[in-house]
């Protein structure tokens, strides 16, 4: 049985994580933290997440309750990851890190922290959108040398950033396929004479609109044929449930930095 504590736990995806633990036979739910300027401070995490009194409150310190988690999952903000990852380091405790939008110093911090603790860090925590990640290798390999390739993604209107960071692990496994620096070939805009497509570059192009969860493709286009490789979301308890999965594999790792296609055996 693992014992499971939330950040954030009301916030979309942490109130969708409470509903994930509640529903694993091996899990448990012992902490849910919030702000301590919330307003929700005190409330009952099931009357939170809709699923009916469990008898657990939300708390703005999650120390009062460390003897009792053994991971902790963060699916908050970027600006709230250098405290929740010291916490962590603090208490030594692994944690799975889903917060997407992580610039270059935030994800030093990750690396950093992973030297002292265990970490899942993914863009994406469904198992179909990690074997989607081993496709578009695949499918890169094959047809990198004729085809251009383009990333689309489309999410709900209340997403912060663009693209998304799966959108961007798509590309950075396309990119390591093929040999190319994402960061030197992606392309995440078109308007006005472009010129011809550089064969070289990996486009993006980004919609957000109404309450789409996720949809992203990774398109291979030559001409004469194309191949689309998508997946469509259509719950976020499909990524809360593989970050609870992810929660129960890390416990007993040693320090390091992991990724969701390790918790799944993919590599």
């Amino acid at each position: 049985m693992s014992n499971i504590a939330i950040f954030g736990a009301n916030g979309r995806m942490g109130r969708v994580l409470i509903e994930a633990v509640e529903q694993s036979a091996d899990d448990k739910l012992t902490a849910a933290g919030v702000r301590a300027t919330s307003s929700l401070v005190g409330a009952d995490v099931g009357e939170l997440a809709g699923i009916g009194k469990k008898g657990l409150l939300v708390s703005a310190d999650l120390s009062a309750n460390i003897q009792q988690i053994d991971v902790l999952i963060d699916f908050t903000l970027p600006a709230a990851l250098t405290d929740n990852l010291s916490f962590c380091v603090a208490h030594k405790k692994p944690i799975i890190v889903g917060t997407t939008g992580l610039n270059a110093e935030q994800k030093s911090l990750l690396d950093s922290a992973a030297k002292l603790i265990p970490i899942v860090f993914a863009a994406n925590y469904s198992v179909g959108v990690n074997l989607m990640l081993d496709l578009v290798r695949k499918a890169a390999a094959v047809l990198a040398d004729t085809a251009d390739i383009e990333i689309l993604e489309t999410h709900h209107r209340f997403k912060k950033d663009a693209p998304s960071g799966t959108a961007m692990a798509i590309g950075e496994a396309i990119a390591d396929e093929i040999g190319r620096d994402l960061s030197e070939c992606a392309v995440y805009g078109r308007e006005g004479d472009t010129g011809e497509r550089d064969h070289q570059t990996i486009g993006f192009a980004t919609v957000r609109a109404g309450d789409v969860v996720g949809e992203h493709t990774a398109l291979f286009a030559d001409v004469g044929e194309r191949l689309e490789i998508t997946h469509k979301a259509s719950s976020r308890l499909t990524f809360a449930k593989g970050a609870v999965k992810a929660a129960s594999w890390v416990i007993d790792k040693p320090a390091g930095l992991y990724d969701m296609e390790d918790v799944l055996g993919f590599k």
